[in-house]
């Protein structure tokens, strides 16, 4: 991704990998200033964090011996792909008794793998389904 690996010595990327840091439309960091706000060449998507951004903090977290702290950088990596309405749904479907049963989830699960080539998401989707099924969160409403 970087061509070299990246460190605990990379972080924070911002001061020592500037080079790397990039907005949502691909403009560097350098880039991102007051003036070009106000002129408007900057937009909230060059302020937004990016997928690779996400990863590459799983880098720097794996790096470090981290790992559960990259798995979540690498599933917000997909989240951050996937429209907001739909995070808030998956929200609301994994909120205890909010989903009527398994096939929701698994439905759920299936919709980011197809669209939106979400794997990691949609594993953590179908682990939470059986979690609900084993401890009956499918009929409990909180």
């Amino acid at each position: 991704m970087t061509g070299k690996p990246l460190s605990a010595a990379d972080y924070p990327l911002a001061e020592k990998r500037p080079e790397l840091v990039r907005g949502g439309r691909g403009k560097h960091l350098a880039d991102l200033t007051l003036e070009a706000v106000v002129s408007g060449a900057v937009t909230m998507e060059d302020l937004r964090i990016t997928p690779e951004a996400l990863l590459q903090q799983a880098e720097v977290a794996r790096a470090v011996g981290r790992g559960e702290l990259a798995q979540n950088f690498e599933r917000a990596s997909e989240m951050a792909r996937i429209p907001q309405p739909v995070i808030m749904e998956l929200y609301e479907m994994l909120r205890p008794g909010r989903a009527t049963d398994k096939q929701a989830l698994m439905n759920a699960a299936q919709r980011l793998r197809e669209e939106f080539q979400a794997d990691i998401l949609a594993t953590f989707i179908e682990e939470a389904a059986d979690v609900y099924e084993n401890r009956g969160l499918f009929t409990a409403r909180y």
